[in-house]
């Protein structure tokens, strides 16, 4: 058996390691989440042929806060997939898991561009770097609930 929560850490899982795998869950969909927004961004600004406001699906110039392309999008989510990858070459999460983290990154990465849109502009405190830790924080806890809630499920 995987375990718990159906994640293992160097083959042997039981139950008194499901709150360990959550926690390496949550590392490894933090960096996928970053690495999502980040390929994102760039692919995005630099590839994008059209780029609307996360929010409003406005048409807005790439580079615009809260402004996402198919292009990018797609680029992240494959960034994503890579990274989650590399914990799964390592251990840290089984192929579940490695999904998971591909859709908590597309998840946070969604709601960083919402808070660039809707916030960002508004608040001098709120800025890229702390809307970075917010995006990371987000794609580990909700790939944590995913986690969960599959067990629950199943």
């Amino acid at each position: 058996a995987l375990g718990v929560l159906g994640l293992c850490w160097s083959g042997t899982c039981d139950g008194s390691d499901a709150f360990v795998s959550l926690l390496l869950l949550a590392y490894v969909a933090s960096f996928a989440t970053k690495l999502s927004d980040t390929v994102a961004s760039e692919v995005g600004k630099a590839y994008g042929k059209h780029t609307y406001l996360v929010t409003t699906f406005e048409s807005v110039s790439p580079g615009t806060e809260g402004a996402v392309s198919w292009e990018g999008t797609i680029a992240g989510v494959i960034a994503s997939l890579i990274m989650a990858a590399v914990g799964w070459s390592l251990g840290l999460l089984d192929a579940i898991g490695l999904v998971w983290c591909a859709i908590a990154a597309f998840i946070a990465t969604t709601i960083e561009s919402a808070i660039g849109a809707i916030w960002q502009d508004r608040f001098e405190w709120l800025t890229n770097e702390l809307v970075n830790v917010i995006n990371t924080f987000v794609g580990a806890i909700v790939v944590v609930l995913l986690a969960v809630a599959w067990r629950w499920l199943h």
